[in-house]
């Protein structure tokens, strides 16, 4: 029996997996806001209640915003949560009594696609977040690319490819940099694009739902979106080739994506033919638990 964390800025989710995959019980509470020990205090309370529940102690995985820096061994890259800049990983062991496996929240999205969601059985995967932020994960042979630095995966922060005059330099990102993926390709990143080309004020659900029924402003804002997330995944094919994107966040549910940007994205991709196939996700947001959950193999000692 495994157990899988999403720890987030404004919720903490737990949920025990089996070894099959099967989600068998699912809790989550807030994460409160600015009180790094009580966040601490929130997830070991959710886990305990789960291990009661279930009558033993299981492993457990987490996925986090932002990552464990290999240099300082804090939480870097997760301003808008309470854990950024803290040992998470260490301060978890001690209050839990025992070791544990830890990840950014995009690879976990990633692993549990790669392991048996929309991408089981591919080698090489690329899991995309495409919500408030834009994150992304890659899977080697269903295991998580980490990386040197630990940012494997966060194509968001790499500027818009083949940029022309109209969107040039860009809007400035959370970062601090200019014109980055994540200010054109996220959700709110969308609308705020959208609010400045037509004077409009709508969320992506409302301006897909728009552009479905015929709105030609809409269906064009979405034709522009579709170039710019066409050309930022042709990047990451000419860089790691995968054999499978899969998409995730609230913008992986607009339909036409799937169809719209393979038939654009050849003209960026340094190849005859492209093979990657780009599909929804499986299990959606429940893929962050389960994520999670996957960090331990299943012959591995806990």
């Amino acid at each position: 029996m495994r157990i899988g964390v999403d720890v987030g800025g404004t919720k903490i989710e737990a949920a025990a997996m089996s070894s099959k995959g099967e989600i068998l019980l699912r809790r989550r509470t807030a994460t409160p806001a600015d009180n790094y020990a009580a966040a601490i205090e929130a997830v070991a309370t959710l886990i305990e209640s789960l291990e009661t529940d279930i009558g033993h102690r299981c492993s457990l995985g987490f996925g986090i915003p932002g990552a464990l820096s290999p240099a300082s061994k804090l939480v870097k890259n997760a301003p808008n949560s309470p854990f950024n800049g803290h040992p998470l990983d260490r301060d978890l062991e001690d209050r839990l009594d025992r070791s544990i496996r830890m990840t950014n929240d995009a690879n976990c999205f990633a692993l549990s696609e790669a392991k048996d969601g929309a991408a089981a059985g591919a080698a090489t995967v690329f899991g995309v977040i495409l919500g408030t932020g834009c994150g992304g994960g890659i899977v080697f042979d269903g295991k998580v690319h980490v990386g040197a630095n630990a940012i494997g995966g966060e194509w968001g922060h790499n500027p818009l490819p083949w940029m022309n005059d109209s969107e040039r330099p860009g809007r400035p990102c959370g970062c601090g940099l200019t014109g980055c993926i994540e200010t054109f390709l996220s959700g709110t990143g969308f609308a705020a694009h959208f609010l400045s080309e037509t004077g409009r004020t709508l969320d992506p659900r409302e301006i897909a739902a728009r552009a479905k029924n015929g709105d030609d402003i809409c269906s064009a804002a979405l034709a522009r979106y579709e170039n710019r997330l066409a050309r930022s995944l042709a990047s990451v094919i000419n860089l790691i080739d995968p054999d499978v994107i899969v998409l995730g966040g609230g913008m992986s549910n607009i339909d036409r994506l799937y169809d719209n940007v393979p038939r654009l994205w050849s003209e960026w991709i340094f190849s005859d033919r492209t093979n990657t196939k780009i599909v929804p996700p499986k299990y959606g947001d429940s893929s962050g638990v389960r994520g999670a959950a996957w960090l331990w193999p299943a012959d591995e000692k806990k």
